[in-house]
């Protein structure tokens, strides 16, 4: 069993898990989210063999005992491959590391990666009365450590979020659109928004972590600064997603990519 202690937020685990599960079912090893088994319980896979805190607390106090190795996956340009073989060797062991990446075996399981983090019947029961009528787009406002996350570059304003928006309405000028605005900025002015798209319908989920991703899962359109929740969002429906880079760029439908290639270019 290889136990994957993932780091960061609920999407980087998603995704630092789907790189492990994809390398065990490629070379016949199990794996197990130590995220997963306690932490985030919106997921079908929070319900697999193996995700539960009896295991979690197993193989925490095991490798932090010393009783099972830890392989760290933490230089960009590493080589790995003394870790490979003792993942396809040693019976038990932990992994750690935003690095550990396999590009082609994530593509290669994809759809069992998406079907073991398919949302449970409770979170999708939340989110289904909110789907709206004609085009739905899903804007994630990402403020709090990204006023540092390089340097700020994609720290925006309301503003800026706002002019974004409005450029995507222009490619869309005949359609109904309605904006599903998420976020981790409490001190969000609501009221902007509401008042400079006007022609549009706008609504605040005020979902949980699970709640909003599963959200944005299910609009036609995603938006926001580089981040991986709107990545892992626009992964289940293989949906168009635009990265914010430079906020007074007009926009068109080529402005937006599909996941495939945008999770090979992760800031």
């Amino acid at each position: 069993m290889i136990f994957v202690h993932d780091k960061g937020r609920m999407a980087n685990n998603i995704l630092q898990y789907g790189h492990f599960y994809a390398w065990g079912r490629e070379n016949g090893r199990k794996t197990m989210s130590m995220r997963f088994a306690y932490k985030y319980p919106y997921f079908r896979i929070c319900q697999t063999p193996h995700h539960n805190f009896l295991t979690y607390v197993f193989a925490k106090y095991a490798a932090k005992w010393g009783l099972i190795p830890i392989l760290h996956f933490d230089d960009k340009d590493g080589d790995y491959t003394n870790h490979e073989q003792q993942m396809l060797t040693r019976k038990l062991l932990m992994v750690t590391g935003w690095e550990a990446r396999w590009y082609d075996a994530f593509l290669k399981y994809k759809q069992e990666i998406i079907n073991l983090f398919a949302f449970n019947d409770a979170v999708e029961q939340q989110v289904k009365p909110l789907m709206g009528d004609g085009i739905r787009l899903g804007v994630h406002i990402r403020r709090g450590d990204y006023d540092r996350f390089y340097g700020g570059r994609f720290f925006y304003s309301d503003e800026q979020y706002v002019q974004v928006i409005r450029n995507f309405v222009k490619l869309h000028p005949d359609d109904q659109i309605t904006v599903y605005i998420c976020g981790n900025d409490p001190k969000l002015n609501r009221d902007y928004y509401r008042e400079q798209l006007s022609n549009c319908q706008v609504v605040f989920p005020d979902g949980n972590p699970g709640e909003d991703l599963c959200l944005l899962s299910h609009c036609h359109y995603l938006i926001g600064a580089p981040s991986t929740f709107t990545l892992v969002a626009s992964m289940y429906r293989d949906l168009p997603l635009y990265w914010i880079e430079e906020p007074r760029q007009e926009l068109t439908e080529d402005s937006f990519k599909r996941f495939d290639y945008l999770f090979k270019h992760i800031y």
